[in-house]
C-alpha cells in the first residue's frame, strides 16, 4: 500500500468519524431544542458522513493500477463518486432549506440551551482541525475528493459560526434569524453541491486540460530547438491528471533514432517536472 493512498485513507477515516460524533450531538441537541439551524447542521453533517464515505471507497478504487480493462488506470472512480456526493448535498440542502422556510412564515421559536454554544464550538474547533489536516494532504497529493472533503470541512466551520451567533441571539429573544440561519446553511450546501457537480462532470465528459497547465508543457518544448513547430495537441483527463499527446517536428535529415531520442527525452522531462501529466505521447514527423 503506497504512502499516499495510506495518508488519503487516514484522513477520509477521521472525516467519517468526526462527521459521525458531530451528526450525533447536533441531531440530540437539534431535537431537544427544535433549533432549524441546529438541525441544518446536523443535516449538513449527515451529508458529511456520506461524503467522507464516498471520498474513501472512492479513493480506494482509484488508487488500483492500469490493468488489461483499465489501460488508463481507475482515476476517474474519484469523480464518479463525487459526483454522487453533490447529488446527496442537493437533495440534503433542498430538504433542510424548505423546513427552515416553513418555519420562518409560521414564526416558529425554539429552547434555548447552552448545549447549543457548546455543540457549536466543538464542531468549529473539529471541523477547523480537519480542514488543515485534509486540505494539506489533498494538495499534497492533488487529490479532488479529498479536496472536496476539505473545502465541506471549511465551509461547515463559517456555517456553524453563523448558526453560533443564531444562538446567542435567541438569548436576547430573537428567534427568527434561526430560521433565516438554516435557510443560509442549506443555500451554502446547494452551491457547494452545484461546485462539486460541476468539476466532476467537466472531467467525466473529458474536459481538455486548463490553459495555465498547456502552457508549461509548451515553456518546455520551447528550450528544444531540435523541434521545429508542433500540432494535434490533445489531452484527456485521467483521475485528477491528464495524458497529453502532441506531433512534434524536427529536420528531416536527422535519424530516425536521433528524432525519437528528442521525443523521449521530452516525455521524460514533462511527466518529471508537472505532477499534472499522467502520461506524454509524442508523435514525430520530419519537416
Amino acid at each position: 500500500m503506497s504512502k499516499p493512498y495510506k495518508q488519503i485513507k487516514l484522513a477520509s477515516i477521521l472525516g467519517i468519524l468526526g462527521n459521525i460524533f458531530l451528526m450525533i450531538i447536533k441531531g440530540i441537541i437539534g431535537i431537544i431544542t427544535n433549533s432549524n439551524a441546529m438541525l441544518a447542521d446536523c443535516f449538513n453533517s449527515t451529508s458529511d458522513v456520506f461524503s467522507s464515505i464516498l471520498t474513501y471507497v472512492g479513493n480506494k478504487i482509484a488508487s488500483k493500477p492500469k490493468d488489461d480493462d483499465h489501460n488508463l488506470g481507475h482515476g476517474k472512480a474519484e469523480y464518479v463518486y463525487a459526483l454522487l456526493i453533490s447529488i446527496i448535498m442537493f437533495l440534503l440542502g433542498g430538504k433542510t432549506f424548505l423546513n427552515s422556510l416553513t418555519s420562518l412564515i409560521k414564526g416558529k421559536t425554539y429552547s434555548f440551551s447552552i448545549w447549543l454554544i457548546v455543540v457549536c464550538l466543538i464542531t468549529i474547533i473539529i471541523k477547523l482541525s480537519l480542514y488543515f489536516y485534509t486540505n494539506h494532504i489533498a494538495k499534497k497529493y492533488h487529490n479532488f475528493l479529498l479536496k472536496a472533503n476539505a473545502t465541506d470541512h471549511r465551509n461547515d466551520s463559517v456555517i456553524t459560526t453563523c448558526n453560533l451567533i443564531s444562538c446567542l441571539l435567541s438569548m436576547l429573544n430573537i428567534y427568527f434569524i434561526d430560521s433565516i440561519v438554516g435557510m443560509l446553511i442549506s443555500l451554502w450546501i446547494i452551491i457547494t453541491a452545484f461546485q462539486i457537480f460541476k468539476d466532476s462532470y467537466n472531467v467525466l465528459m473529458d474536459k481538455s486540460i486548463d490553459e495555465e497547465t498547456k502552457n508549461k508543457v509548451l515553456d518546455i518544448i520551447k528550450k528544444y530547438p531540435e523541434i521545429k513547430k508542433i500540432n494535434h495537441f490533445n489531452s484527456t483527463p485521467v483521475g485528477y491528471r491528464y495524458q497529453i499527446s502532441f506531433t512534434i517536428f524536427v529536420d528531416g535529415n536527422l535519424k530516425t533514432f536521433e528524432s525519437h531520442a528528442i521525443a523521449d527525452k521530452l516525455e521524460d522531462e514533462i511527466e518529471d517536472n508537472l505532477k499534472e501529466i499522467y502520461l506524454t505521447v509524442i508523435h514525430v514527423n520530419p519537416l
